[in-house]
C-alpha cells in the first residue's frame, strides 16, 4: 500500500513539531532558574576563617543594600622577642661545644635570674662548621646555639637582655629583636564594634538618599586584620653595645582593624 503526504501537509506537522520542541526548551529553562533563585532558608556558615551569618528572605527577593565599615584600634605591644645566639672555636668538636654549651648555659641562668620563666627559653638551632686556614687545611670547628628569648614585661627588656649580653660576654650575638601584640582580645571586639557602627551609618544614609526605611540584617561577613611583630636587625656584637642595650625600649603602638560587609534589608 502506497501512502502519499501532499508538501502543504508536510510542512504543516513541521510546524507543529517545532512550535512542541520549543515549549520544552522554554519550560526547561524557567524551572531551572526557578531552582537557581529558590531560598534556602536561614543558615550559618564560614569560610576562610571568616564568620558569615546568612537569613534569606522567603522568596529572594527582598531589596537590600550592601555596605562595609572598618573599625581600627592602636594598642601597645606587650611582648618582645629577642634571639640570641653564643659562638664558640675549638681545636675539636668537643671543645667548642663545651665552650658553646657553658657560656650559653650561663647566659640561660642570667635570665633566670631576671624573672624570665624556662617556658620562655627556647633552643632554636645547633650547628656545627669545621674551619680551614690560607692554606685550605682544616683548623679546628665552631658551634653555634641559637636561643629565642620571649619577655612579656618590656618594661623590664632592657635589663634582661643587658644581664644576658654580661653573661655572654664576646661569643653571644644578638640577632635580632621584635615586638608584638599577643592580646588583642579586648581590641578586637572594640574594632568590631566600630567596624559595624561604621557600615550601619552607612546604609542608614543611603537608605535615607533613597527614600526607603532600613531593614534587618541579612548577612555578615568579617575579616580581621592581626598586627605584624615589629622587627628590628641583628647587631654585629652584643659586647660592643651593652650600654646602648640598656636605654629604654620604646614600644610604640600597633594597629588591630578589622572589616565587615553587611547587608541589611530595605522596605
Amino acid at each position: 500500500m502506497t501512502v502519499t503526504v501532499k508538501p502543504g501537509r508536510v510542512a504543516m506537522v513541521v510546524a507543529v513539531a517545532l512550535g512542541v520542541l520549543a515549549a520544552y526548551l522554554i519550560g526547561s529553562s524557567r524551572t531551572a532558574n526557578a531552582v537557581a533563585t529558590a531560598p534556602t532558608g536561614a543558615g550559618l556558615g564560614a569560610s576562610n576563617g571568616s564568620m558569615s551569618l546568612v537569613a534569606a528572605s522567603g522568596d529572594g527577593t527582598t531589596p537590600g543594600i550592601t555596605v562595609t565599615g572598618t573599625g581600627t584600634v592602636s594598642g601597645t605591644p606587650d611582648t618582645l622577642v629577642v634571639s640570641l645566639s653564643v659562638t664558640a672555636s675549638g681545636s675539636s668538636v668537643s671543645s667548642a661545644f663545651s665552650t658553646a654549651n657553658s657560656t650559653m648555659g650561663q647566659v640561660q641562668r642570667a635570665l633566670k635570674a631576671k624573672g624570665v620563666a624556662p617556658a620562655d627559653l627556647q633552643t632554636s638551632n645547633v650547628s656545627v662548621q669545621q674551619q680551614y686556614d690560607n692554606r685550605g687545611k682544616p683548623d679546628g670547628y665552631t658551634v653555634t646555639e641559637g636561643l629565642t628569648v620571649t619577655v612579656h614585661d618590656i618594661a623590664k627588656a632592657s635589663d634582661d637582655i643587658a644581664a644576658a649580653v654580661a653573661a655572654g660576654r664576646n661569643l653571644l650575638r644578638i640577632d635580632g629583636i621584635s615586638l608584638d601584640l599577643k592580646d588583642t582580645g579586648a581590641l578586637v571586639s572594640k574594632a568590631r564594634d566600630d567596624a559595624f557602627a561604621e557600615a550601619r551609618t552607612k546604609a542608614e544614609q543611603y537608605a535615607h538618599a533613597a527614600g526607603r526605611t532600613l531593614g534587618a540584617v541579612v548577612s555578615i561577613q568579617e575579616v580581621a586584620q592581626t598586627p605584624k611583630p615589629v622587627y628590628y636587625g641583628g647587631f654585629q656584637s652584643a659586647a660592643a653595645v651593652p650600654d646602648a642595650l640598656r636605654a629604654p625600649i620604646q614600644a610604640g603602638s600597633q594597629d588591630v582593624a578589622v572589616q565587615v560587609t553587611v547587608t541589611f534589608g530595605l522596605s
